[in-house]
């Protein structure tokens, strides 16, 4: 039988999936995930922390949608602490949500940056609750981390001030 123990279907793979409620084993996403913490990064791992936030928050809050991409690696993360180092207009609050496993929080916050289709990763940000920018991956994808830096700098520079 090798690795599996029986039959796998559809159904138990669904099942799996929603129980396990990650797709990357955490010591995987640990080291991506602290490239935004290490800087001050919260990380909004449900719904709620994403809903409780954003409904009674006053002042800007910058959410990036982080990944285990090439593109998050490369040029998202880098970009974003680039442009943290250059200005001092910086988001009242810096968060995180991980795609593929803060599930929840990711969907919540997808919905918070609609018509905007899903993206990841992705950066949000929000003054007072309501999105007033959006970066999504095409916008990162062949960009290196200073466009992406300066890029943002400008945005906070606009709305952080």
């Amino acid at each position: 039988m090798g690795f599996y123990k029986g039959r796998i279907s559809n159904n138990n793979l669904s099942n799996k999936i929603k129980t396990n409620s990650y797709m990357y084993p955490e010591e995987l996403v640990a080291p991506m995930r602290a490239e935004l913490t290490e800087v001050g990064f919260l990380e909004f791992k449900t719904a709620e922390d994403v809903e409780s936030h954003l409904k009674d928050h006053k002042g800007t809050t910058f959410i990036v949608v982080n990944s285990v991409c090439g593109c998050a690696a490369g040029a998202a993360r880098p970009g974003v602490k680039y442009a943290l180092d250059k200005t001092d207009a910086r988001p009242t609050v810096l968060a995180t949500v991980f795609a593929g496993n803060d599930t929840g929080a990711v969907n919540k916050l997808r919905e918070a940056c609609l018509p905007y289709p899903p993206s990841s990763p992705a950066m949000a940000l929000f003054k007072d609750g309501e999105l007033v920018h959006f970066v999504e991956r095409h916008h990162i994808e062949g960009r290196n981390a200073q466009l992406i830096g300066e890029h943002l700098v400008e945005v906070f520079e606009h709305f952080c001030k």
